[in-house]
């Protein structure tokens, strides 16, 4: 779905991504803030510039395949779905619901576009590989699988045995994007389990590794066309992202990994995502 959207347009999709999951998030009363805040830059450029796929024909035979292996940060991704005409924006609102498509973690039967169930953590990347293995196999040459994952998953062991393998067979077909928001569920990383130096591990590990600012639209775009031209090796992007962008109450704060915001504090974070933080007069004002 390669849009001609100019890069302002694509920050604006985003903010208005960033604007959908705080509503969700407040409707629901319980889900992830700050990591699928951070990828809203990523998911725009990923379903409204990269990505070759249809809204209309979910299961075209010729898509990119993309997944989410942090599947605690769905709602970026429903509400990036949402916003390229997978489904009506109103239904953004059912998230987490008693039998709504919109789960908690993405559930693929549930909803067409979805590749892949999630939910134990590391398990993306062997999905990924082994969708990239059966592509290669079927001849399918001009298809990608990009897959999406976080930092603080990195300590899975499973993640580092699929980078073996992506290696060992040559897939240049996978681009995987790691969230590097530097956050998880109890903690800083580095604090948690230091990561560092990354960039030197999955070079080690055989990838062509590209490190980008995250929440730049621009970057992400050309990072992945730079992905693509790549031969022989799979491709990892590190995009260096900030937890809870738009919202200076949530940013870089671990404690909204995982937590909703209530009423008063949406109603704040609304308000500063509509102002670009005050930089601009709101209707809603």
């Amino acid at each position: 779905m390669e849009t001609n959207f100019t890069t302002e347009e694509l920050e604006l999709k985003a903010n208005q991504i960033r604007q959908d999951i705080i509503k969700m998030l407040v409707h629901a009363g319980s889900g992830h803030s700050a990591g699928p805040l951070g990828l809203a830059d990523i998911f725009t450029a990923l379903y409204f510039k990269i990505l070759k796929h249809d809204p209309k024909k979910p299961n075209w035979s010729q898509r990119d395949i993309l997944l989410l292996s942090n599947g605690h940060c769905v709602p970026v991704r429903y509400a990036a779905m949402a916003r390229a005409g997978y489904f009506e924006v109103d239904e953004l609102s059912t998230l987490r619901k008693i039998g709504s498509r919109l789960q908690g973690h993405p559930e693929r039967k549930r909803l067409p576009g979805l590749e892949h169930t999630s939910g134990p953590l590391g398990c993306g990347l062997s999905q990924a590989c082994g969708m990239a293995l059966a592509m290669r196999m079927n001849k399918d040459f001009h298809r990608w699988v990009y897959v999406v994952l976080g930092d603080g998953e990195l300590d899975e062991g499973n993640i580092w045995e699929a980078a073996m393998l992506a290696k060992k067979y040559k897939l240049n077909n996978v681009i995987a994007i790691i969230d590097r928001n530097n956050i998880q569920i109890d903690g800083p990383t580095e604090i948690v389990m230091p990561l560092e130096d990354l960039k030197a591990k999955w070079e080690a590990f055989g990838w062509h590794v590209i490190e980008i600012d995250g929440n730049n639209v621009e970057a992400v775009i050309d990072a992945c066309s730079m992905g693509r031209a790549i031969v022989e090796k799979p491709v990892v992007i590190i995009a260096h992202t900030i937890p809870g962008k738009g919202v200076d109450f949530m940013e870089y704060d671990f404690h909204w990994h995982g937590s909703p915001p209530d009423h008063d504090q949406a109603q704040k974070a609304l308000r500063q995502l509509r102002t670009l933080g005050g930089k601009i007069r709101s209707e809603h004002e």
